[in-house]
């Protein structure tokens, strides 16, 4: 027998004995066995690694919720994973929806709900333009499904109505001006025929858009839940850079991880024969996949770094999330 399995076996019994106790404390949901992490790197020690919900300051925790530094002189090693929970579908129909799962415009095949923001007191669900708009296509009040049409989505399934979108500006066209929130279309009529207010500079134009966003209005708050499949509520926004680990949870290839390849992108998105260049976008490798449109990429504290949008078999592009918030004058909902 090799030093390595002497010493797995050594742990394995120590912890054996005494996983029930350390089990029963508050906050610890798994004991294993593994390397003892320094520095975010393993060393070659084995110790009883302790899982937790949460990981606190000593100083900050009852003297029963304590995990000893040691059992036996067998060395344990806290670490922070959050609820271990058993993993939902997310092409399923899911109530209170939420975000990492499927949806979409009644017309559209299927995309991913990403997150909720809100304006005020009003909690918005956010995805892409080309999600919940069908690419400008769409009108304010539009059903929008949860699962969407092709995960089986049917007007039974209805949770939300488009509220609005950031056209997209596509090669040859100008982007269209949706009507307000709430407008009917005999007032988007009508105003055409009263004096305008010098146009506003568009924030998505022809060669130059910056967000492919948008955001349906839940036809009543206990149909959403701000917490993310398999990563959980949102802890804030953040900025990402070459190198940023990223975790994202889609419609198509469920819980993934990469990182920041590239900055200040500037590409060509094929949109079923449509051309449009972003600017300014985040690169990330291969993790995601046709579907997965409308995530929510967050950095591994937490923080939502950018919006998915679009990429290749190697590719993934995100918008930049201050960019969607910015463009839509929303907040994000944080726990």
């Amino acid at each position: 027998m090799n030093t390595l399995n002497r010493a797995l076996l050594a742990v394995q019994e120590v912890k054996r004995l005494y996983e029930a106790q350390i089990m029963n404390k508050d906050n610890v949901v798994a004991t294993g066995i593994g390397y003892k992490m320094a520095g975010g790197m393993p060393t070659k020690e084995v110790v009883i690694v302790v899982s937790v919900t949460e990981k606190l300051p000593r100083a900050q925790l009852a003297q029963a919720a304590l995990v000893p530094r040691t059992v036996d002189g067998i060395e344990t090693d806290v670490i922070e994973t959050g609820p271990i929970v058993a993993f939902q579908d997310p092409k399923q129909r899911l109530r209170p929806a939420r975000p990492g799962g499927s949806l979409g415009h009644q017309l559209i095949t299927a995309g991913t709900l990403g997150c909720l923001v809100k304006r005020g007191d009003q909690v918005y669900l956010l995805s892409n333009n080309h999600v919940l708009a069908n690419s400008n296509v769409a009108q304010a009040g539009d059903p929008i499904w949860q699962p969407g049409q092709y995960d089986g989505g049917t007007s039974a399934d209805q949770i939300a109505t488009l509220d609005r979108f950031i056209p997209i500006g596509f090669s040859g066209n100008t982007p269209p001006t949706p009507p307000p929130s709430g407008c009917s279309p005999l007032a988007a009529v009508l105003k055409y025929f009263q004096p305008q207010p010098t146009p506003k500079i568009q924030i998505n134009e022809p060669g130059n858009n910056t967000v492919d966003c948008a955001l349906a209005k839940p036809l009543s708050p206990e149909l959403v839940t701000p917490d993310i499949l398999n990563i959980g509520v949102p802890l804030g926004v953040g900025a990402a850079t070459l190198g940023t680990a990223l975790q994202k949870m889609g419609r198509t290839t469920g819980y993934t991880t990469g990182q920041i390849t590239q900055l200040d992108v500037t590409v060509s998105v094929d949109y079923a024969g449509q051309i449009a260049t972003f600017r300014n976008q985040l690169m990330a490798g291969a993790m995601s996949q046709s579907g997965d449109s409308g995530s929510a990429v967050l950095d591994m504290n937490r923080r939502v770094v950018g919006l998915l949008f679009a990429g290749s078999a190697t590719t993934t592009l995100l918008n930049p999330i201050q960019h969607v918030l910015d463009a839509l004058q929303v907040q994000l909902v944080v726990a």
